[in-house]
């Protein structure tokens, strides 16, 4: 049956829906992505703490993906054996009975619950909903971001019928059921690692029931029927199966086979993370690193940071703009010519360091209010300085989940690097020295989606287990660490760590003045 599946039904369609966009794939049964389409949108942000998007916005770009790349990759339908998801984690969106929006998609960068992540954390009831959910007590947590919800807007908690994340309205959208797999709940602070259910003290906290968010199913659960209309907008047969899938964090540790004892994903995109999968729930006595689903037999430890591509963008557009607009004049890739620019500065950029903190930070900080930081800025520093010393504080940040994650995992012996920043040799290279491990980088860097894929096979019966990933996954290239660069980075770490530490108390006051000054009338 398997064989002649294989025939009729060559192809996955994986879809990623992401911070900063969506990106669909075409998969085949041996692991290769024979196409692929993104499309993005816009992040608001109205104010310093709010980060939000449009959520019809992102459904518009999951079908009209979809759609594109099947049409890109010449796929009919009935080809399709399913559409496997993944999804940017800690979304929250307030909806009513007909799934309208009440509120914009409020993203995990969304800070205006920091008040009451402090709190918790002082009451020490932070810690003990951490120990039960697996979920940092942060603002980009939806428990805390409900917590202000319903102190700061009652009439809002009382109209909303449901409150779910980016990938519950895809999928209420086209099939009109309310569905959470675990790996997302998981990322909610509202559920409970060891029962595999919605945490009763968490949703007291929140202010919610468990019949205002959506049923907890497996990461492998199928959903079937769709419309005429949305079948023929994506090009799919109508009983096209669509499994609910993961986070995209834990299938990049999936797409990338890392999954043996030593062996550690390090994901950048808009963001970044660090993983490690471990057979049962395990959380950090201190509370730095997530546990969260995958599966039943798989989850995954680690912790995020708020600021990773992002920053390299910001440096794109806010410090070397005329650089950009020359390699545009060029046609060359204006991140490229950056990075050639950043190529030319030795490592450690002569002692200039830059603390990416632009959106505050996750872990291992966990501190809503942290600020970017240049320290060690001289005469002698050029622009080409700023550029390499703010990719190298990209790495600092990764440096140090890494190193809370091997103080509960033990040390990494090989990393394996995914994320749009994968594509950069010199990048990579970077984050070698930096993290004085080896380095190896998939023959393709679309993680999530990979991992997506695998996940569907696995859902509809056509692999035994995740194992499978070992026939996908292709090594390329590996890159060894510069002794000489490693040292200079061993050196600087003390450095960077201590001025994070000496300016914490800074950053809440600035913090506190950047409010103050928003809300006040120009003068």
């Amino acid at each position: 049956m398997t064989d002649q599946l294989s025939t009729l039904k060559p192809y996955i369609i994986a879809a990623d829906i992401g911070t900063t966009s969506t990106k669909t794939l075409v998969i085949s049964r041996d692991g290769k992505v024979l196409g692929s389409h993104s499309i993005e949108y816009p992040l608001f942000t109205p104010a310093a703490d709010r980060a939000e998007q449009d959520p019809d916005q992102i459904f518009d770009a999951v079908v009209q993906g979809i759609g594109e790349v099947v049409r890109k990759v010449g796929v009919k339908p009935e080809q399709v054996l399913c559409v496997s998801f993944s999804s940017a984690m800690h979304s929250l969106i307030a909806v009513d009975k007909n799934t309208m929006p009440l509120t914009a998609c409020i993203t995990w960068a969304d800070n205006r619950s920091a008040m009451y992540a402090a709190e918790l954390k002082r009451s020490g009831l932070g810690q003990q909903i951490y120990s039960r959910t697996g979920t940092p007590i942060h603002p980009m947590s939806p428990l805390l971001k409900l917590m202000w919800f319903r102190d700061n807007e009652p009439g809002l908690m009382k109209e909303t019928y449901k409150f779910i994340g980016i990938k519950e309205y895809v999928f209420a959208k086209l099939f009109d059921r309310y569905v959470i797999d675990h790996s997302l709940a998981s990322a909610t602070g509202l559920f409970n690692l060891e029962n595999l259910d919605w945490d009763a003290e968490a949703l007291g906290q929140a202010g919610v029931t468990p019949d205002q968010l959506s049923e907890l199913v497996p990461t492998t659960y199928r959903v079937e029927g769709l419309s005429a209309a949305y079948a023929s907008a994506m090009g799919l047969a109508k009983d096209t199966p669509f499994i609910v899938g993961a986070s995209d964090g834990v299938l990049a540790n999936l797409g990338v086979g890392a999954f043996e004892p030593g062996v550690v994903a390090v994901t950048i995109g808009t963001s970044g993370a660090v993983r490690s999968v471990v057979t049962k729930p395990q959380t950090d006595p201190e509370g730095k690193l997530f546990c969260y689903a995958l599966t039943e037999k798989f989850w995954v430890v680690g912790g995020p940071i708020n600021n990773g591509g992002i920053v390299f963008r910001w440096v794109r557009d806010q410090i070397a703009t005329a650089e950009a607009e020359e390699a545009r004049r060029q046609g060359i890739d204006p991140y490229d010519y950056l990075t050639e620019l950043a190529s030319q500065v030795k490592a450690g950029s002569d002692g200039l360091l830059f603390l990416p903190l632009l959106s505050g930070e996750r872990a291992p900080y966990w501190n809503a209010n942290a600020r970017g930081v240049y320290f060690g800025l001289s005469l002698s520093h050029e622009k080409k300085h700023m550029i390499r010393a703010a990719l190298e504080g990209v790495m600092f940040s990764i440096q140090a989940v890494a190193t809370s994650l091997e103080r509960i995992m033990g040390p990494a012996e090989v990393i394996r690097a995914s994320g749009g920043f994968a594509r950069s040799e010199f990048w990579r290279q970077m984050m070698t020295d930096m993290l004085g491990t080896s380095v190896t980088v998939p023959d393709s860097i679309e993680s999530s989606g990979i991992g997506a894929a695998l996940l569907g096979l696995l859902a509809m019966g056509e692999i035994d287990d995740l194992a499978h990933a070992h026939n996908w996954i292709q090594v390329g290239t590996a890159h060894e660490v510069n002794e000489s660069n490693y040292r200079v980075y061993q050196q600087l770490t003390s450095i960077y760590t201590s001025v994070y530490h000496q300016l914490k108390d800074q950053f809440d006051a600035i913090t506190a003045f950047q409010g103050q000054h928003l809300r006040s009338p120009q003068s």
